[in-house]
């Protein structure tokens, strides 16, 4: 329920490009200043909880995300306005994700990890199709405000939960050896470094992906008819079906990679959603069929990755550096994520003929282009993490 927050403003975007008048550029960069907030906020809170504990710090982070939702809902009217408080939103939000993984690994055993990982990113996934359902309902009938006064209210009741949940979890702080440090633990940590590669260049094509889909979706609606308002609720009901698909993908392949190894599983997923980025934004124009099956293959394999690579870093870094080794991830995960949907909202200004302003874009090819070409650099960061790992048993 706290991550309903994420999908809101993209579900909106359509409407809020028309109505407050900007460009594919600025629309990007709100989505950036979310992503830079839940950067910032990842960072340091991962950091903080080597020191201080997961619990209070997860519970605290989805109370402020709900708290600053409400102030988004009633003060964003513009452009200004949105970038400020989205951005400050993701600011508070950012350190519910990793704390959440740490207090997985420590209940968890490395043999069941995937699996439980594979749930606990699932349930974001939940949050976004809830988030599209809610806008797709609300948007017709309030428009854009209606459809962020009910997220808030799905925020609040989020923070709510998480605060009762955790109630009586004890805080656990893992000691720290002398002979210990972030250089030797993360840095020079090969199998560790190359994870946060991976995950950075998968950030920089999810999240660029998940900003613009439902836009992208209304795109293609409008292109075979349907009224602009309407089709971005159909957008949005369209993109929660994606969302539903990596559900599945979250615990499915977070329990295969239990089963098969880790490695496997990134790779086979990393290349199906490079091919995917590559590819999807040329359908525009094509069957619905088509277009609707592809990106249920795409936000499979783009998301299925994700608690595998989560949980591959708890498995190669020593329990009381984890918390600094998710930051540094974050920091550069989320990093990329906010930088993909600016990047894919020029590229879109500039490879269409009318350029900014125009009612919807007809050509997105080369945006999702921007999004597919980091993936080779994912494919060979977990191919020398296969190497690593059978080097590894060959010591053995």
């Amino acid at each position: 329920m706290s991550q309903t927050v994420t999908m809101v403003y993209a579900a909106a975007l359509p409407i809020l490009q028309r109505e407050w008048e900007i460009s594919a550029v600025r629309a990007g960069s709100i989505s950036s200043g979310y992503h830079i907030g839940y950067a910032v906020s990842l960072f340091v809170i991962s950091t903080l909880a080597d020191r201080f504990g997961s619990r209070f710090l997860y519970v605290a982070s989805t109370v402020a995300g709900a708290v600053l939702m409400t102030a988004f809902a009633v003060f964003a009217r513009g452009y200004l306005s949105a970038q400020i408080l989205y951005t400050l939103v993701g600011l508070a939000l950012g350190g519910s994700y990793t704390t959440g993984l740490i207090l997985i690994a420590e209940r968890y055993a490395s043999e069941r990890r995937g699996l439980a990982t594979g749930f606990y990113i699932a349930s974001s996934s939940l949050g976004y199709i809830m988030s599209l359902v809610v806008c797709g309902l609300t948007l017709p009938l309030g428009g854009y405000t209606l459809s962020f006064y009910a997220i808030a209210v799905t925020a609040i009741a989020g923070g709510a939960l998480s605060w009762a949940t955790l109630a009586k979890t004890r805080e656990t702080v893992a000691a720290r050896q002398k002979q210990q440090s972030f250089k030797r633990e993360v840095l020079r940590n090969r199998p560790a470094m190359l994870y946060i590669t991976a995950y950075t260049l998968h950030c920089w094509e999810l999240l660029g992906m998940w900003a613009w889909t439902p836009a992208f979706m209304t795109a293609c609606l409008v292109w075979q008819g349907s009224i602009a308002v309407n089709a971005a609720g159909l957008g949005a009901y369209v993109s929660a079906s994606f969302h539903l698909a990596g559900l599945a993908a979250s615990f499915l392949m977070g329990a295969l990679s239990d089963r098969v190894g880790r490695t496997a599983v990134i790779m086979a997923l990393a290349c199906v959603s490079t091919l995917c980025s590559l590819v999807f934004g040329w359908t525009i124009g094509l069957p619905w069929l088509l277009i609707f099956v592809m990106g249920m293959i795409y936000s499979f394999a783009s998301i299925g990755d994700s608690p595998v690579l989560s949980v591959g870093l708890t498995e190669v870094v020593t329990p009381s550096y984890l918390g600094t080794a998710f930051g540094v991830r974050s920091l550069l995960g989320f990093g990329a994520g906010a930088l993909s949907p600016l990047l894919f909202g020029a590229v879109l200004d500039w490879t269409n003929p009318a350029g900014v302003g125009q009612e919807y874009y007809p050509i997105w090819g080369w945006a999702f282009v921007s999004l597919g070409l980091p993936g080779f650099g994912a494919i060979w960061a977990v191919n020398a993490l296969r190497r690593s790992d059978a080097s590894a048993r060959a010591r053995s």
